[in-house]
């Protein structure tokens, strides 16, 4: 399959403990609404499935995906955007965001039900990023991507992004996705300080 380059862009929040359910269902809403955007190629947002890492303290995701740097910028500074932000702010506890270019093995909409992994990399002091996509490449997973963080502003440090992508979450929980997620591990083990992962299912509908 051809490779596409595209930017991904993922978020992770945490909600308040003691938001009422409705707010959380609202912000979910709010959030998949933003797909409607003209320069969105997709977008998926919901609760995390799993969270795989102790420092994975985050409770929903936004992940999305655009054709260019460009068009990431046009759509952070949309006047829907950034209304859905503002709405938001009042019961999200934390943030963080990466976003990395990535020459992508896969469809860029995935499927609704299908499932993805999400690994995001902070670097051992002295460790160049680039070490740690070297260590990446070499597994050569079907439908991944990787790449570099180029927002620093909420990553809290953390430079590398990795997404593997499954038809559902039986194949992303069967033994061949955690062989392959087990390898990722083992390649980069020794570059890294901290990792955060977690694992989104792609909601059935989109709104």
């Amino acid at each position: 399959m051809s490779r596409t380059t595209i930017i991904e862009h993922l978020v992770l929040f945490k909600v308040r403990d003691s938001t009422d359910p409705s707010k959380i269902e609202a912000m979910v809403s709010s959030h998949r609404s933003l797909s409607s955007l003209d320069l969105v190629l997709h977008l998926a947002a919901g609760p995390i499935h799993r969270r795989r890492s102790p420092a994975a303290d985050f409770t929903h995701f936004l992940h999305s995906r655009f054709l260019s740097k460009p068009d990431l910028a046009a759509y952070t500074v949309h006047p829907y955007h950034l209304a859905v932000v503002h709405q938001n702010v009042p019961i999200i506890e934390d943030i963080f965001a990466v976003d990395w270019v990535a020459d992508l093995d896969g469809e860029i909409v995935p499927s609704p039900g299908s499932a993805m992994r999400f690994l995001i990399a902070k670097p051992r002091e002295g460790t160049p990023a680039a070490e740690i996509l070297k260590a990446i490449d070499e597994v050569r997973a079907s439908k991944l991507s990787w790449g570099v963080n180029f927002s620093q502003v909420r990553a809290k440090g953390y430079e590398v992004g990795l997404l593997l992508g499954f038809s559902g979450v039986e194949e992303m929980e069967g033994m061949d996705g955690e062989e392959e997620f087990v390898a990722i591990e083992e390649r980069i083990g020794d570059l890294v300080d901290s990792v955060i992962v977690v694992e989104v299912v792609v909601p059935s509908s989109g709104l």
